[in-house]
Parts: structure tokens; C-alpha cells; sequence
């Protein structure tokens, strides 16, 4: 649960969703998602890519077999 107690913090979130006719919750979250998108693109794109080849590995579990080359074409033409 978030309790932001700042007043700075508080008058920008009621300004945010009073432009975008939303609620200040909406318009915080709103405004997370988005500055979170703008860090991770900031990421030279080699290590994202090594980032969610890591995340997919571990969703893997035990013993994951290897992509066969023919796999990886395939999802290059989806």
C-alpha cells in the first residue's frame, strides 16, 4: 500500500488527474507506468534482451531443454 505524505508530491498527483479527469490513484499509477517505461528504455537494448532471457530461463525451471534453431526462426516470423 503506497501513503505518499508529501505536499508537493500530493498537489501534483491532484493536478495530474484533474487535467486528465481521472482520480488521483489512477493518475499516480498512470504516471509510474509511464516513467517506468521511460527507465527500462533507457536500458541499451542488448542488456534488456539479456534481461528477459534471464526471466524466461528462470521460468523455465529444472532442466530446460535448448531452442532449436528452427524454433528461434519461427518466432521471428510471427
Amino acid at each position: 500500500m503506497l501513503n505518499i505524505r508529501d505536499p508537493r508530491a500530493h498537489e501534483l498527483a491532484r493536478k495530474l488527474a484533474a487535467e486528465r479527469k481521472s482520480t488521483i490513484t489512477e493518475a499516480v499509477v498512470t504516471a509510474l507506468e509511464h516513467e517506468l517505461e521511460r527507465v527500462r528504455a533507457a536500458i541499451p537494448l542488448p542488456e534488456r534482451l539479456a534481461r528477459i532471457a534471464d526471466d524466461l530461463k528462470a521460468q523455465a525451471g529444472p532442466n530446460p531443454r535448448d531452442v532449436t534453431r528452427a524454433e528461434i526462426d519461427d518466432m521471428w516470423t510471427r
